[in-house]
């Protein structure tokens, strides 16, 4: 948890003011939002049968951030900012692969939204901890959202995710 939720200091400047334009303020907490994606996801099983994992660190996630979409201006300080829509619904179709990365990481895993110029869909863990899932492979963009935030709005190169 954060010392203080309601600190200006939270984000890097350029990042509250991209989370300021997309209409996030301190205090945001929309969680009947947040169970509605919760059994909306619960709810879907994919042809194969695959289901998706709901806990604590996604509804919580989705309930500040959620329905936001971001699109930070300016440079990236290693790559492009990423242009971003925080709706877990983007990875409705997407248990399976989640699944995967979840076993491979011994956490359950979730959506969290997309990054909408490239189609990475981006995931939480059961611990908190952010990723972003592509054609390329699977990324690490932080221990918690708001530094997967912080990385994909100011354009930190993420780390990629390798077996072992």
């Amino acid at each position: 948890m954060h010392p203080d939720r309601t600190s200006s200091t939270r984000f890097p400047v350029p990042v509250d003011a991209a989370l300021r334009a997309a209409g996030w303020q301190p205090g945001r907490w929309d969680i009947k939002q947040a169970e509605i994606w919760a059994d909306t996801l619960r709810d879907h099983a994919s042809p194969a049968g695959h289901r998706h994992a709901v806990f604590p660190a996604a509804i919580e996630a989705w309930a500040e951030f959620g329905g936001l979409h971001l699109a930070p201006t300016g440079p990236g300080r290693q790559v492009a900012p990423a242009r971003l829509h925080l709706d877990p619904l983007h990875g409705l179709h997407m248990a399976r692969t989640l699944g995967d990365l979840g076993r491979a990481l011994d956490a359950d895993v979730c959506p969290l939204g997309t990054e909408t110029d490239n189609g990475s869909l981006l995931a939480i863990d059961s611990a908190g901890r952010a990723y972003a899932l592509d054609h390329t492979g699977d990324w690490y963009l932080g221990q918690d959202i708001d530094q997967a935030l912080a990385a994909l709005v100011s354009g930190i190169e993420p780390v990629r995710l390798t077996a072992g």
